[in-house]
């Protein structure tokens, strides 16, 4: 059967029609999954920056800590600052603040009502950008001398696990760890590694602190 010339071009718009309702679906269905993926990767952020958020609120400053810290439209406040050995930090505007102990929220608001003082209604935020505090060293006749993060509890017989165990020729009978007393003198306490091995028996002083240093000689 013959076709006209007008029945031919009527099949012809409609094949051009479906063609470019497929391609207008397929292009909505690729802006669609485009749209999920991006939500996909913020949920994936929001769920990788939650853990560090909870650490944050429950963490306690310590000397040594690098802490960032920002003022909502104060460009010019926002640094790192070290929490000294005193337990203070410095900031504009305010001079010194106690940080050592506190959470990052506690000094957050300490520094909101100090600046406020200063500037109307400051939004600060307090992050811990290092946390040098919690750390112990391991010095001496050790396979890997150096700093170590403290994961609580943790015990002599753990830093040294951390470090390699000895080298030849330590002497394991006379290790003791170097710890930092309130008043700032420090104390030197003996670790009897025998009766910690073969009695399973340590000396629960002996848990580590932060920026304890066990030495082996």
């Amino acid at each position: 059967m013959m076709l006209g010339l007008p029945t031919i071009a009527a099949a012809l718009m409609l094949l051009a029609n479906g063609a470019n309702a497929l391609l207008g679906h397929t292009a909505q269905e690729t802006v669609a999954r485009a749209a999920s993926a991006g939500d996909a990767r913020a949920a994936e952020a929001r769920v990788a920056a939650a853990p560090a958020a909870r650490a944050d609120a429950g963490y306690r400053i310590g000397i040594d800590d690098v802490l960032a810290i920002s003022v909502w439209r104060e460009n010019d406040l926002g640094r790192s600052v070290q929490v000294l050995t005193d337990g203070n930090i410095t900031f504009p505007l305010v001079g010194q603040v106690r940080a050592e102990g506190l959470t990052c929220g506690q000094l957050q608001q300490k520094l909101t009502e100090l600046l406020s003082r200063q500037l109307r209604e400051p939004e600060v935020s307090v992050q811990v950008q290092e946390a040098r505090s919690q750390r112990i060293n391991v010095l001496g006749a050790v396979t890997h001398p150096g700093m170590y993060p403290l994961q609580k509890p943790m015990t002599v017989l753990d830093a040294l696990a951390l470090a390699g165990g000895f080298r030849p020729f330590a002497k394991a009978g006379k290790i003791f760890v170097l710890r930092t007393t309130a008043d700032g003198s420090t104390q030197r306490i003996h670790f009897d590694y025998r009766k910690a091995v073969l009695e399973g028996k340590e000396t629960p002083s002996l848990e580590l602190r932060a920026r304890d240093t066990v030495v082996v000689p």
